[in-house]
């Protein structure tokens, strides 16, 4: 079965990167020295705190397989290639709501980086999906699960 490929932004694939970095020679490096203090407690079959350290050492391996796999399918968006004529990975939108004339600003990125906290929208969400390959000017109508939206694309940057 081909693996689904992972879309990102340069600073995506650095912070891929440093997590996995972080990960494999600093988390992995403590969590073997929490196993270890837990064996020198003596019997570990009712020894709470090596069944934690274990649990976490097995979940930062989960993490960093997951990691692995993300960046080896990687495809990463260049800034300097996105253009500003219409909504691509990469750009960022100001939108009109224009049900109350609000203004947001978003950036499309591929779902491994979005952050709706931090603005960052998915392109595979629904307001993603729609805004790709709009140009400025475009009226978008958005189902999302809260009803339906409709914004105006006032403007595309990088």
């Amino acid at each position: 079965m081909k693996e689904k490929e992972v879309i990102l932004t340069t600073e995506g694939l650095r912070r891929l990167e440093e997590e996995l970095a972080n990960l494999k020679s600093v988390r992995r490096r403590e969590v073997a020295e929490r196993i270890k203090q837990a064996i020198e407690f003596g019997d570990i079959t009712d020894n709470s705190e090596y069944e934690d350290a274990k649990n976490e050492q097995a979940f930062i391996e989960g993490q960093i397989i997951t990691l692995e796999k993300m960046l080896r399918n990687a495809r990463v968006i260049d800034a300097a290639e996105v253009g500003t004529d219409v909504v691509g990975i990469g750009s960022t939108v100001l939108l009109q709501d224009l049900s109350d004339g609000k203004e947001y600003r978003y950036t499309i990125v591929g779902s491994a980086e979005a952050d709706p906290a931090a603005l960052r929208i998915s392109n595979e969400s629904p307001v993603g999906r729609a805004l790709l390959g709009q140009p400025k000017g475009a009226v978008v109508d958005v189902e999302v699960p809260a009803g339906r939206l409709k914004f105006m694309i006032r403007d595309i940057t990088r």
